[in-house]
């Protein structure tokens, strides 16, 4: 049951209209068999009436040498011709017997029967017969004589056959036929709603921002109503963003001028001030950064890495340089991520700053693209983590600037924005000797079923 829930659209339609064939046609066939099968058969029994007929009306008695004969001919030479399977026999019940020359020496079986009966029995050779016979009173006799008519089944079964095998090509055919059509019925049926699941998927891709709404009048109104969602959405993102950016400058310059007032507080309480309002701007930052970069990932743009990131690796370059740093990144030509602009240059940006913090004399950085998306890495030459901490830094719901004395909020922010694109972060020992932090991004993040 729950397979069925999974199925498309598509093949709901499909698997419903093969049900409805596989029961209506076998009906209709075994209908159309049945009224040729009974139709075919009384065609046959009235052929054997007529022939009992002529045999009853060439019965004679000649009384100059007291026997019976027969004064007419059947008109088929089958009845001829010995055991051919065309037969009439008459007799009385005792020693008068009369048959056709196709009867030789054989004998049908007598069933006394006022009234005429038709019937099927196994004659000479075990040949089905079909058999009609009654019983008449011919002058000068005492009893009754019994005349019977019997011909071979098997034109009748041929024909019967050879109509089941028609019929049945025929509504195989005509279900195949149907079939077919009801699947191109249903495919030309669900074209606008396959035209709105690759829309989405195009949003969802970041390749556009609306829904195509030129569709039926039962479809447009949805894609309308979808688009007047997606505009709210943007809207309140971009909302939530300049809120997030008012505050944190709100919060700023009230935590710099506390700063400031508590230089002039003696020891050992301006220690204690300091470090509060230091906590309390690392969680105001904290918390500011992942506010910024919560919006919808699956409406983000793809973006050129190499134009976002030239500002920040321009910055961040002449800040390595003051630090004595080699700083070298190799971002392939026309690399494109699933990521919103903003929210790149924040991931990069928390990257490298981390890497520099830690590094002795060299920073570098890399990326890359795969089928499924993209990858940055970014290694130093620094102390790096061991293994313990690394997977203390990885572990679910770990804060990693908790993981690591003085790292900041580097790597949470980092590990926030890969978290809401569905993307992965990999820790690991660099080839420098440092820390590597690899971060892969999908290219897609919504895979929608077929319709």
């Amino acid at each position: 049951m729950s397979r069925l829930r999974q199925l498309s659209l598509a093949s709901r339609l499909l698997l419903a209209s093969l049900l409805t064939l596989a029961i209506a046609l076998p009906l209709a066939g075994a209908g159309l068999s049945h009224y040729f099968r009974t139709t075919a058969t009384n065609a046959f029994d009235e052929r054997l009436d007529a022939l009992l007929n002529v045999v009853v009306a060439g019965l004679a008695w000649e009384p100059s040498q007291q026997r019976l004969v027969h004064e007419r001919s059947l008109g088929d030479p089958r009845f001829e011709q010995a055991l051919s399977g065309w037969y009439w026999q008459i007799s009385d019940g005792g020693e008068r017997v009369l048959t056709s020359r196709s009867l030789w020496d054989q004998r049908l079986p007598v069933r006394s029967h006022r009234e005429v009966m038709i019937r099927d029995l196994a004659g000479p050779r075990g040949t089905p017969l079909r058999v009609i016979e009654r019983d008449i009173r011919l002058a000068p006799l005492d009893g009754p004589l019994h005349v019977s008519v019997a011909v071979s089944r098997e034109t009748l079964d041929a024909e019967l056959a050879r109509f089941t095998r028609l019929v049945t090509l025929f509504l195989v055919g005509l279900g195949l036929l149907l079939l077919a059509t009801l699947a191109l019925q249903v495919r030309w049926g669900l074209a606008p709603l396959r035209r709105i699941q690759a829309d989405l998927q195009q949003v969802e891709n970041g390749d556009a921002e609306r829904l195509d709404a030129r569709l039926s009048p039962e479809l447009a109104r949805l894609a309308r109503a979808m688009n007047g969602v997606l505009d709210r959405d943007r809207r309140l993102m971009t909302h939530a963003r300049h809120a997030a950016g008012n505050l944190a400058h709100a919060l700023k310059t009230p935590v710099s001028v506390l700063t400031t007032l508590a230089d002039g507080i003696e020891e050992p309480r301006r220690t204690r001030i300091r470090d509060e309002l230091t906590r309390i701007d690392a969680a105001v930052r904290h918390h500011l950064a992942r506010a910024s970069a919560a919006g919808d990932a699956g409406l983000a743009p793809r973006v050129a890495a190499g134009e976002v990131l030239t500002p920040i690796l321009a910055g961040l370059g002449r800040l390595a340089e003051r630090r004595g740093i080699t700083l070298s990144h190799d971002l392939p030509v026309g690399m494109r991520v699933r990521m919103e602009a903003q929210d790149l240059q924040e991931l990069v940006g928390n990257l490298l700053d981390n890497a520099l913090r830690w590094a002795e004399g060299r920073v570098e950085m890399r990326g890359g693209s795969d089928a499924e998306g993209s990858w940055l890495e970014v290694e130093d030459d620094g102390p790096g983590m061991d293994e313990a901490q690394r997977q203390a830094a990885l572990s679910r719901g770990a804060r990693l600037d908790e993981q690591r004395p003085g790292s900041g909020l580097g790597l949470a922010i980092v590990a926030d924005l890969v978290k809401l694109n569905g993307g992965r972060l990999e820790l690991a020992r660099a080839r420098l000797g440092g820390l590597a932090v690899r971060v892969w991004l999908p290219d897609r993040p919504f895979r929608p079923a077929e319709c």
